[in-house]
């Protein structure tokens, strides 16, 4: 059970480092695109600024005022104070009642924020709360709960921080219960009176409600970061404060919590760096949107980590002075050694050359020698068939010729002059003697390159191959082409050792050549390399 217990802990700490890791990471690149959010969110602005020069009536400029004043809240204070100043110039025009009272709670809260306490004050007294409508009414405790939580914050008195509960109090009175806000303002309270259970439990089903960019899902990640802030679990305070500064920098919010909160967890875990970015980037955002309490807030704890980084820089200077010297004495030993190489290596070269052009001399002349006994080979082996075949040819026609000499001696003695005449007219003989010769042919190509008709149709297309008869060792194509191979080129001889017309002769070469595969320049040239040995 224990050891369950142990490997569950186990898995579930480094499920949370894992998390911490991405959402680090995820931040590293949000911030590297800050400015990027930035011109979208001015492209906005741009765009609404654009349509007041299309709108004079009082109520439209009214409605793009407050847009602006939206737009500006928390990304430029005294801008967003001027479009709201400009609204309560309008009520008091139309004499508004109700737009002259958001337009004032509006100032009042944006004079909190910006530390103008008394004017924020003033605004807010001089609002008739009796008289409110009951849309406004929760803007005007909300923003009353906002003053003394401000206030509290650059006074550090108890008291402002217990009125700020008090309004938050009436705020939740005036929501409706089953409203997304009823349920955030009732968690934050939960947080701040240390009910921190209760509060995780509901902000994490917000978290889940809201989804990237929406603003309030930095609000709720802030908050979970300030639940574990009291738990001391520096490791989800890290994703959820990272979490909330990610939503704010996407949305160009300027006025957040989140980036000095996570700077502050990184000085904690010593990790001076990251702590210092953090804090640098929120003081700009709180100095950029002129929120006082943040700049307060973020300049009381700047110098403290200023400091520790400027120690951690030094140290580093140090260090790298320490390396730069051990390196300046590496480095001077080194070229020492290199000359001394540089000096061998040159010397080594010399050699080499003197042995490689030996070695390219040695090279050509095997490279001849290897082609002279190839050549010698393949003529030896031709030559060597050729008088085997040329003597058993010769003498088989030399019994034929004997044959009929006694033949036509025998007729002529016995006075059979018509049978003699009747066989030296007929051509059965001439035919019969060249169907033997192409026969012979055939037979002694055949046994010199046994392989030449599958070599040769290896060079015609697929479905122009040729297919020879069950009777046939050659046609008259593989005949002309097999003449090209024994060297015999010209037309006109393979035209007489055939007794073909020169005609026939070079259709069929013409017809083969348009079935061949690429190129039918150097068709020749490839019917001559079938057959020969490869060395």
């Amino acid at each position: 059970m224990l050891l369950a217990l142990c490997q569950f802990a186990l898995a579930n700490q480094v499920g949370i480092r894992l998390a911490v890791d991405s959402v680090e990471k995820e931040l590293q690149n949000t911030l590297a695109r800050k400015l990027e959010f930035e011109r979208i969110k001015l492209r906005e602005i741009f765009q609404t600024k654009q349509r007041l020069h299309k709108n004079v009536e009082p109520e439209h400029r009214y409605k793009l005022y407050t847009k602006l004043y939206e737009e500006f809240r928390t990304y430029q204070m005294d801008s967003a104070i001027y479009y709201v100043n400009l609204n309560l110039k309008i009520a008091n025009d139309l004499q508004d009642k109700f737009k002259h009272n958001q337009s004032a709670i509006q100032l009042a809260g944006l004079y909190s924020s910006a530390g103008r306490f008394i004017e924020s004050n003033d605004i807010l007294k001089g609002i008739p709360r009796d008289g409110l409508e009951t849309e406004l009414l929760a803007d005007y405790y909300r923003t009353y709960s906002d003053f003394y939580s401000h206030y509290g914050q650059s006074t550090n008195y108890i008291e402002y921080f217990t009125r700020s509960e008090i309004y938050r109090d009436s705020l939740l009175a005036v929501i409706p219960k089953n409203s997304v806000d009823y349920r955030l303002i009732l968690a934050t309270r939960n947080v701040f009176s240390n009910n921190q259970d209760k509060a995780e439990a509901e902000l994490l089903q917000l978290l889940q409600e809201y989804k990237e960019p929406q603003h309030e899902r930095a609000v709720i990640a802030y908050l979970l970061g300030i639940v574990h802030k009291s738990r001391s679990d520096r490791e989800k305070q890290i994703y959820y404060f990272a979490m909330s500064a990610i939503t704010d920098i996407k949305n160009s919010v300027k006025d957040n919590a989140s980036l000095q909160s996570l700077a502050l967890v990184y000085f904690e875990k010593n990790d001076i760096d990251k702590a210092y970015i953090y804090i640098q980037e929120a003081l700009d955002d709180a100095l950029f949107c002129n929120v006082r309490y943040r700049t307060i807030e973020n300049s009381s704890f700047y110098p403290i980590i200023n400091s520790a980084f400027q120690e951690k820089e030094q140290a580093r200077k140090k260090q790298l002075t320490g390396f730069l010297y051990t390196i300046s004495i590496m480095s001077f030993l080194l070229l020492l050694v290199l000359i001394i190489v540089y000096l061998q290596m040159k010397h080594i070269k010399k050699a080499r050359k003197h042995v490689s052009d030996v070695n390219q001399e040695l090279q050509l002349l095997n490279a001849e020698l290897l082609k002279v006994n190839k050549d010698l080979q393949e003529t030896n082996l031709i030559k060597e068939e050729y008088m085997a075949q040329f003597f058993e040819l010769c003498s088989s026609y030399i019994d034929k010729l004997d044959h009929n000499r006694k033949s036509m001696l025998k007729k002529l003695s016995n006075k059979q002059y018509d049978e003699l005449n009747k066989e030296l007219k007929s051509q059965d003989y001439i035919k019969t003697e060249l169907d033997d010769l192409y026969h012979n042919f055939d037979v002694i190509f055949l046994s010199l390159y046994p392989t030449f008709i599958h070599e040769f149709n290896k060079l015609l297309k697929p479905e122009e191959q040729i297919a020879l008869k069950p009777d046939e060792l050659l046609n008259s194509e593989l005949r002309i082409f097999a003449l090209i191979r024994l060297g015999i080129s010209d037309s006109t001889k393979i035209a007489r050792f055939l007794r073909y017309s020169l005609r026939t002769v070079y259709n069929y070469r013409v017809k083969v050549k348009n079935k061949v595969v690429g190129s039918k320049e150097d068709f020749d040239e490839r019917i001559k390399e079938i057959g020969k040995p490869s060395i």
